[in-house]
């Protein structure tokens, strides 16, 4: 996956983290500062790595979003998903 384009969402990553529409984004933020060695920087990149994941499988499967899958991926971390 483009390190470029995980960064590109970071903005998104922030802006889901103050939305009532996404909800679960904020708690998953908490929870990974709570971690021991986990960085803000780190932690918001790992919620975009998950984004940019359900963006990619929304655009190769050309599905629209999945919003139960990005949560479980959030539900995931600090464990990445794999590239395919």
């Amino acid at each position: 996956m483009d390190d470029e384009f995980i960064h590109s969402l970071l903005p998104a990553v922030a802006q889901q983290a103050d939305s009532p529409d996404t909800p679960f984004v904020a708690p998953t933020l908490q929870r990974l500062l709570n971690e021991e060695d986990i960085e803000e920087d780190e932690a918001r990149y790992m919620i975009a790595f998950c984004l940019a994941d359900e963006i990619e499988r929304m655009q190769t499967t050309n599905t629209p979003f999945d919003l139960p899958r990005y949560q479980l991926l959030l539900q995931l971390l600090p464990t990445l998903p794999e590239a395919p």
